[in-house]
This record gives structure tokens, C-alpha cells and sequence, in this order.
């Protein structure tokens, strides 16, 4: 963001303290650009919003800013795995006798030759209908500009205190726990049975086997999440739960966390009852859940994790239901319910900061209908 010196700035300083304190707007750094300032919020009517006090002449300046801007857009929404992005596009310094088009695909454009120009804009007023009060100021001049630097500061400050708790790393010792426990387990199957590939020996640990659970052996929906079948299953999704546990231990924390690894064991055992009426064990299915919680937590958290996601969680992510529908023996059916609930139970127990309430009412009213939707065919069809 350039630099504010002057007073001829002082409506597009009031338009940033609104739309940054006010309206929780965060600041977008776009490399190259020039004289313009670049604000999203997911969720919000203007996902993204462009102030620009570039001097537009004609309108082949404004077609050309026109095209910059929708490539520019074309980059944020990849960068932050926006589907489908609604930009304000604010004008501050236009030729008076020039029309500007105030639609332009997903673009509303807006002529701010002076504050007051917004106050009697119908988009901005129906957007942000105490915009008026929230930018009137009794300061004037360098006072004015002072107050609104300072108070844009300080909520930066607090946003990067948010993000630094966030972030902070802390000993995972639930992930740490899980692993043990796994390992504990495989090496109790040689110890007390006939080892971790002998059918017999896997339903006593708890493995699961449909027919049993239909029983009453309800146990088996989690216990059968920590048994593996043969040191290469085991090794595997430990080293996928050594890696990506500890992320998800520390942006969830441990009680969320338990919570999720759990919940997508339980969800990936009656995804399975639906496809295979076998013996079957093993964490993947919660491993996909962890996978799901990313997607959920980089996508709230996207302008630090959008690359993450593109390069790492999402592949990684197709490969593995890729290998899971041309190897035979793999229960995908299990990796897809993990996946799904995943993602379900991070909405559910939420995103500190970030997950509102009416985001967790609708996720946790969806996980009891997906819920009563697998037990049912599971169970009763």
C-alpha cells in the first residue's frame, strides 16, 4: 500500500478505517500496483474491495484499469480459493466528464469524486448501510489523518496478535498420544494373538466387521480407527498423522482436536458399513478427516495458507482417493467419510475468530442429518 501524505487523501483514509475497522475487512498486498488498495472478507456482499486514486482521464484508461483489475481479481481468487468473487471497485480521482459503467461482470464500480458521493450511492448504502456515521469525523487535516492511521494500526496489530496465537506451535501431545497408542496396539496383536493380519486376532482388538457392530458392538466404530494391518498400514498413517496431527493439534487445539480425529473415525467406520461388509481397520479415514479440518481451517485462513492448500492439501488429497479406486483393498469408502466429516466437525467445533455462530448452528444442523443418514443406511435399509 502506498504511502498517505496528503489531504486530498482524506476520503480514501476514511473509506480504509471503515472498512478495515469497521467492517473487518483485511488488507490484500498485490505486487505491482500502484496508487490502489486492495481489501477482502469472505463472506461479505464484496468479497473484495479496490480503492484506486490513480487519474483516470478517458475511457481507454478506464477500460485498460478495467482489464488490470479482472486480471488482478482472476489472481486473488486463486490465491485465496474465492469461487466466486463480487468486487467494489471505488474511484477517487476521475475526469469529471467521464461515465463510468457501474457493472462490469462481478465488478460495481463507483465515481468517489468526494465523500458524499457514497452517501448517495444505492449499492453502497445497501451494502453498508451505516457507512455515513461510521466516516464522519469532527478532526480535520493532519489530525484526522493521525486518528484514522493510528486506529488502523492498532487493529492491525490486534488482527496480528490473533494470527500469532493462531500460529503459535505448542507440543502436540494428543497426535504424539495417538501414534502411541497405535503402535502399542499393533505390537499387542503379536504379544496377546496371531498377529495384525490374522482375521481372528483383528475382531477381538476391535477391527471393524459389520455384522458385529449391527450386533451392539458399537465400539468398534472408533476402535477400529487404531488397528492396522501389517507394519506397512501402520507405518503409513502414522507418518501421515506425525505430519499433519501436530498442525491441525495446534490450530484447533487438543479438545477440538480430539474431537475432530474422533468424530471422522466414527464417520469413517459407518462410511465403510454402507461399501464393505469385510474386516477392515486402520486411522486413514481420520487422516482424511484431519485433511478435511485443513481445508476448512486454510480456507478461513487462506491469505497465509491459499498456496499450501493449491500445492499441497489438495493434491495430495486426489492422489490418495486416486490410489484408493485403482488398488484393490483400499477402503475408500472410509477416506471420503473422513474427508466429509472432517470438514463438517472443523465447522462444527469451529475456527477461533474466524467461524460465526450462524457458520457452526448450520454445520452442526447438517452433521445430524449426514449422521442419521449413515446410521440409517447402515443400520435400518
Amino acid at each position: 500500500m502506498q504511502e498517505i501524505k496528503t489531504k486530498s487523501d482524506e476520503k480514501t483514509l476514511k473509506l480504509l478505517h471503515y472498512f478495515i475497522v469497521e467492517q473487518g475487512y483485511n488488507l490484500i498486498v498485490v505486487h505491482g500496483a500502484k496508487d490502489e488498495v486492495w481489501l477482502e472478507k469472505i463472506g461479505a456482499k464484496y468479497n473484495v474491495i479496490r480503492i484506486a486514486s490513480k487519474y483516470i482521464h478517458n475511457n481507454e484508461q478506464f477500460n485498460y484499469d478495467l482489464d488490470k483489475t479482472n486480471y488482478i481479481v482472476s489472481n486473488i481468487r486463486k490465491k485465496t480459493l474465492l469461487f466466486n468473487v463480487k468486487v467494489l471497485n471505488v474511484f477517487t480521482n476521475v475526469n469529471e466528464n467521464l461515465h463510468i459503467d457501474s457493472h462490469f461482470d462481478n465488478i460495481v464500480n463507483v465515481n468517489m469524486q468526494k465523500i458524499d458521493d457514497i452517501y448517495h450511492n444505492q449499492l453502497i448504502i445497501d451494502a453498508f448501510p451505516n457507512i455515513k456515521d461510521k466516516t464522519s469525523f469532527q478532526e480535520k487535516g493532519e489530525k484526522l489523518l493521525m486518528k484514522i492511521s493510528d486506529e488502523i494500526n492498532r487493529k492491525n496489530i490486534r488482527e496480528a496478535k490473533k494470527s500469532e496465537e493462531i500460529f503459535a506451535k505448542d507440543f502436540p501431545i494428543v497426535t504424539y498420544t495417538l501414534i502411541a497408542i497405535n503402535v502399542i496396539l499393533f505390537f499387542a496383536m503379536y504379544v496377546l494373538g496371531e498377529g495384525s493380519t490374522h482375521v481372528q486376532t483383528l475382531i477381538n482388538f476391535g477391527a471393524s466387521y459389520p455384522p458385529l457392530i449391527r450386533d451392539g458392538e458399537y465400539f468398534r466404530l472408533i476402535t477400529s480407527g487404531f488397528i492396522h494391518i501389517g507394519i506397512m498400514h501402520l507405518l503409513f498413517n502414522n507418518y501421515f498423522l506425525y505430519i499433519i496431527g501436530p498442525q491441525i493439534e495446534n490450530f484447533f487445539g487438543r479438545i477440538k482436536y480430539i474431537i475432530i480425529y474422533l468424530g471422522t473415525v466414527i464417520f469413517a467406520s459407518l462410511m465403510s458399513m454402507l461399501f464393505f461388509e469385510g474386516v477392515s481397520a486402520g486411522a486413514s479415514g481420520a487422516i482424511f478427516g484431519l485433511l478435511g479440518a485443513t481445508l476448512y481451517f486454510g480456507y478461513h485462513h487462506r491469505v497465509f495458507l491459499g498456496n499450501f492448500l493449491r500445492s499441497y492439501i489438495i493434491p495430495l488429497i486426489v492422489i490418495n482417493l486416486l490410489i484408493g479406486f485403482t488398488i484393490p483393498g483400499i477402503n475408500n469408502a472410509a477416506h471420503i467419510g473422513g474427508l466429509i466429516s472432517g470438514i463438517m466437525l472443523a465447522a462444527v467445533v469451529g475456527i477461533k475468530y474466524k467461524t460465526e455462530n450462524w457458520e457452526r448452528i448450520n454445520a452442526i444442523v447438517i452433521t445430524t442429518i449426514f449422521t442419521a443418514f449413515l446410521i440409517y443406511l447402515g443400520f435400518f435399509n
